[in-house]
């Protein structure tokens, strides 16, 4: 046993340096809307392990942001399929680096929340309330959501719930490594915020925790030795939130197959260098703030509100900033 553990300790300081990730890209059905566009990316790829410190809720703090900040906020109707993108460093995707996304022995849960806030690019994040929409943990083969996200060069695709309500929001996209987790503090907590503006949806009021307190160290899902054969794995935190009133996975499992979700290609990239301004506006019809306001195959009003003006952040997507 001794030899056992040693030998364990020994594979985590090995891989230590390599833990690290970072979520810096969103697909809204299936569009790139930039490097790091509406995303609160750190410039430092390392993770938070307290669950108690307000560090925990969108990063930054021991981990500055990189700045500037984005001012972007990213523009999905309730209902839309969304794919966060996740890489070892800010450099983005990186074939030669066998520890991008994340090194392979970091297996753990992945798991997106939305917070309704005022304004999505407000700076304070503490007090916020936060529902969890969707979850992927350990199957009965013994795969991670981690794993998945691995042989998905990154990426994890999900759908906001078409009954939440219209309006801005914060998403919380988090995976939890666990190859360090036999006590606590052990577990490596990886999380950034995106800034949304969710269009459509309903009238529904999710359950909410706050970050700090949804976690606690003692959580089974947080302290656990995943070195041996796990019946099953407890994700930390709530419930995932569903329309119908009932959860759409349980805590104990991964959603089915989540891994084969119709992932964007991250080569479809358009540069900016080469956008040109939006086509001139519909007669009388203007864009709201946040709004899209061009784009190719955009066929909206493409004059935004005064004193909002659009703003190419793509080929494929503009907005009234």
């Amino acid at each position: 046993m001794k030899n056992l553990a040693s030998l364990i300790s020994l594979a985590i300081l090995a891989t230590s340096a390599y833990a690290h990730s970072i979520f810096q890209e969103v697909y809204v059905n299936g569009v790139d809307q930039g490097h790091i566009n509406g995303i609160r990316v750190p410039d430092y790829d390392g993770p938070i392990m307290d669950v108690t410190s307000n560090d925990i809720i969108c990063n930054g703090g021991i981990n500055p942001y990189h700045q500037p900040m984005s001012q972007f906020v990213i523009n999905a109707a309730a209902g839309s399929q969304v794919t966060a993108e996740w890489h070892h460093t800010l450099n983005g995707a990186d074939p030669s680096d066998s520890a991008d996304p994340i090194d392979a022995s970091h297996k753990g849960p992945v798991m997106v929340y939305l917070a309704k806030v005022p304004s999505a690019l407000q700076t304070t994040v503490t007090g916020l309330q936060w529902f969890k929409i969707w979850e992927d943990g350990m199957d009965s083969s013994q795969k991670w959501g981690v794993d998945r996200l691995i042989a998905n060069k990154g990426k994890v695709t999900f759908t906001l719930p078409s009954c939440i309500q219209a309006g801005q929001y914060l998403m919380r996209v988090e995976l939890i490594a666990l190859h360090g987790a036999q006590s606590y503090p052990g577990a490596q907590f990886y999380m950034e915020c995106a800034q949304l503006q969710v269009t459509g949806g309903g009238n529904a009021s999710p359950a909410t925790v706050s970050f700090p307190g949804a976690y606690k160290g003692s959580d089974p899902g947080i302290s656990i030795n995943i070195y041996q054969t796990l019946k099953s794995y407890t994700i930390p935190g709530p419930a995932v939130f569903s329309c119908d009133g009932a959860p759409t996975s349980p805590s104990s499992s991964a959603p089915s197959s989540p891994s084969t979700s119709a992932a964007p290609s991250s080569t479809a990239k358009p540069s900016s260098t080469s956008v040109s301004a939006p086509a001139p506006s519909q007669t009388g019809a203007t864009a709201a703030h946040y709004a899209q306001c061009g784009g190719i195959g955009f066929t909206g009003p493409t004059t935004c509100a005064s004193p909002w003006t659009c703003q190419v952040s793509n080929a494929y997507y503009s907005q009234c900033l």
